[in-house]
C-alpha cells in the first residue's frame, strides 16, 4: 500500500490468484494457438494434395481406390495423366488463352491505374476530387449488373467472343480498385521528396517513373497478384465472353465435365496446373505482396 497526495493505492500480492481473462489471454497467445493454426492450415491443404495426388494417378487407379491409398502403394504414382494432357488440343489452347488474357488485363491495370493514382494524389486539375469520387463510387458496382450491357455492347463493335473482349473487361472492372489503392500509397510519399526532384528539374513524367514508381514498388506488386489471382481465376466473365476459340482454362475444364463427366484422368491434372501457377506467382512476389500490405497500416 502506498499513499500520495491523500491517495491509496493497492497493489496486488504476489502470490495472488490472476482472473481466469489473463489465464485465458496468455494461454491464447502462446503455443496453443500455433498448434492450432497448424492444423488448420494443414486441414485446409488436404484438398490441394488429394488433387495432386490424384492427378498422379491411372484412370484404373482412381476408379478402384481413394488418392489417399498411394501413402501405402506408392508404384500408383505416375505422370501419364500429364503427358495425356498434354495431347489434349482443348486444354492446351485454353492454357494459352489464358496467359494471354491474365497478363495483359494485369500489366494494364497496373499502368493505367499507377498514372491515375499519381495524377490523383499530385497533380491538380479542375474536378479532381470529384472525379475520384466517381472513381470510388465504381467500386460498389457489380460485375453482374453489368454483363448484359456490356455483352450488347461487344456484339455491337465486334468484340464478342474474342480475347480482347475478355481483357477489356478485366481491365475495366480492375481499374477502379487499382485508382484507389496506389493513389492512397502515393499520397504518404513526403512532398519535399517530390518538391526536391522537382527543383532538380525532373517533370512529371520522370518524376512519375524515377522517384514515385521505385517508392510505390510494394503497394504496385500487391496490386498485381491481385488482379493475377482474380483475372486467373475468373470463370464468370470468360464464360460469357469467351468462345471456344478464346476459352481460358477455367471454362476448358468446365466444358471437359459437362462433355465426359468422369474423365478424372484429364481434370486431375489441368485443375493442378490452373492453381498451381497463380500459387507460384503468389510465392514469387510474397515478400513484395507482405511489404505493400504492411506499408498501408505503418507510415
Amino acid at each position: 500500500m502506498t499513499a500520495d497526495a491523500g491517495t491509496v493505492t493497492r497493489r496486488p500480492a504476489a502470490g495472488a490468484r490472476r482472473s481466469l481473462g489473463s489465464r485465458l489471454a496468455e494461454g491464447v497467445s502462446g503455443g496453443i494457438v500455433r498448434v492450432v493454426l497448424i492444423l488448420v492450415g494443414l486441414f485446409w491443404l488436404v484438398p490441394t494434395v488429394g488433387l495432386l495426388l490424384s492427378s498422379l494417378r491411372s484412370p484404373e487407379d482412381m476408379a478402384a481406390s481413394g488418392w489417399w491409398t498411394v501413402f501405402t502403394e506408392p508404384s500408383q504414382l505416375t505422370f501419364s495423366a500429364y503427358a495425356e494432357l498434354l495431347k489434349n488440343g482443348d486444354i492446351t489452347d485454353s492454357l494459352v488463352n489464358t496467359a494471354l488474357i491474365t497478363v495483359p488485363a494485369t500489366v494494364l491495370v497496373v499502368v493505367i491505374g499507377s498514372l491515375a493514382g499519381y495524377a490523383f494524389a499530385w497533380m491538380e486539375f479542375p474536378g479532381r476530387d470529384w472525379w475520384f469520387l466517381g472513381v470510388v463510387g465504381l467500386l460498389v458496382v457489380p460485375v453482374q449488373v453489368a454483363l448484359i450491357p456490356i455483352a450488347e455492347l461487344f456484339g455491337n463493335i465486334g468484340l464478342f467472343g474474342s480475347v480482347f473482349g475478355v481483357i477489356l473487361f478485366h481491365v475495366g472492372f480492375g481499374l477502379p480498385f487499382a485508382v484507389f489503392l496506389l493513389r492512397n500509397f502515393f499520397a504518404e510519399i513526403p512532398r519535399e521528396l517530390l518538391e526536391a526532384a522537382r527543383l532538380d528539374g525532373a517533370g512529371e513524367l520522370r518524376l512519375f517513373v524515377r522517384v514515385v514508381m521505385p517508392l510505390g514498388g510494394p503497394a504496385i506488386a500487391s496490386l498485381g497478384i491481385f488482379q493475377f489471382l482474380w483475372v486467373w481465376n475468373d470463370m464468370l466473365v470468360a464464360l460469357i465472353f469467351s468462345d471456344a476459340d478464346s476459352q481460358p482454362i477455367t471454362v476448358a475444364l468446365q466444358t471437359q465435365v459437362r462433355q465426359f463427366g468422369n474423365n478424372i484422368d484429364v481434370l486431375a491434372p489441368g485443375a493442378f496446373i490452373s492453381m498451381v501457377i497463380p500459387l507460384v506467382v503468389f510465392f514469387a512476389f510474397q515478400r513484395q505482396f507482405v511489404s505493400g500490405v504492411m506499408a498501408g497500416a505503418v507510415k
